[in-house]
């Protein structure tokens, strides 16, 4: 009697566990020979409130570490994804997109961008804040500071190395992300769910959410915990977001380049993808009094 394999049931990864939309609903999603494959959980506006919840109890504590300790954490997860690089790059190719030669090459990209981040949690206060000159007795400078809770809608396509690309230089500097995964091809997000909740990564910081844009935008735009946003969206789309996050005075990035060219290249790891989601402050004291 032939073996029946065990098919894995993909789960959003919220708050350091896997759980099932609130409502139940999934979609499905395909194969390369247009086979289904499996059941996608179909996040609600509930699921997001949840986790902009469980990002903002985890975000006091991950921004109060060292920055050497969260490039050390970052690093760990690169080593995670270069362990497991066959069985991403199999994750992206699943429903035939992208090649599986092509997907190889995202996956390796993907890595290289976590390490490049994980680099920068040490440094990029020494180059963004600074010392000022004024004109008075005073000692006067400026440190950053995380934003808070910022949202993501990670790029269509390409499923990985777009939705790293998004969130490794918010979390570098501690902020915590709830982020939308690709609704065409969530897998990369699920897999690479497993592999957070394995790391040293605390639960909460990045929760990864998979379900329709339309759905969720207005929450995520809205919702007044959510201090930031960073959206691969379309025109009519970046409208409506912009028109919402004003109410609540939000920061929004908006990434109008998205195709996979786009990403794939040096302009979409910078220093000042980090700076996006970072306040400063500014102190004024004293001297020769």
């Amino acid at each position: 009697m032939p073996r029946i394999p065990i098919t894995k049931t993909p789960k959003a990864y919220v708050g350091g566990k896997f759980i099932r939309s609130e409502s139940g609903r999934v979609y499905p999603l395909n194969d390369k020979k247009g086979e289904f494959l499996c059941n996608i959980p179909q996040c609600t506006r509930k699921d997001t409130r949840n986790a902009v919840e469980l990002a903002g109890k985890a975000g006091g504590a991950w921004a109060g570490r060292s920055a050497y300790n969260r490039g050390q954490v970052l690093y760990r997860l690169g080593e995670m994804m270069e362990a497991r690089a066959e069985e991403l790059a199999q994750a992206v190719a699943i429903t035939g997109e992208v090649s599986l030669s092509d997907s190889r090459a995202e996956v390796t990209a993907s890595i290289d961008r976590v390490v490049y981040y994980a680099g920068w949690t040490d440094k990029y206060e020494q180059v963004l804040g600074n010392t000022n000159p004024v004109a008075g007795s005073f000692f006067n400078f400026s440190v950053t500071e995380a934003l808070g809770v910022v949202g993501v809608f990670a790029a269509e396509c390409p499923a990985l190395l777009g939705l790293i690309s998004q969130v490794l230089p918010i979390i570098t500097s501690g902020n915590s992300v709830v982020a939308l995964a690709s609704t065409s091809n969530p897998y990369p997000a699920v897999l690479l769910g497993e592999m957070l909740a394995t790391s040293d990564l605390p639960g909460g910081v990045l929760n990864l959410l998979t379900g329709y844009r339309e759905e969720l935008l207005q929450t995520f735009a809205s919702h007044e915990h959510i201090r930031g946003l960073d959206l691969a969206v379309e025109n009519d789309e970046r409208k409506q977001a912009e028109i919402l996050a004003a109410e609540s005075v939000k920061r929004v990035n908006i990434h109008s380049e998205n195709h996979a060219d786009y990403w794939s290249g040096d302009g979409a790891q910078s220093l000042y993808a980090i700076r996006n989601f970072l306040q400063f402050k500014t102190t004024w004291h004293p001297i020769g009094v």
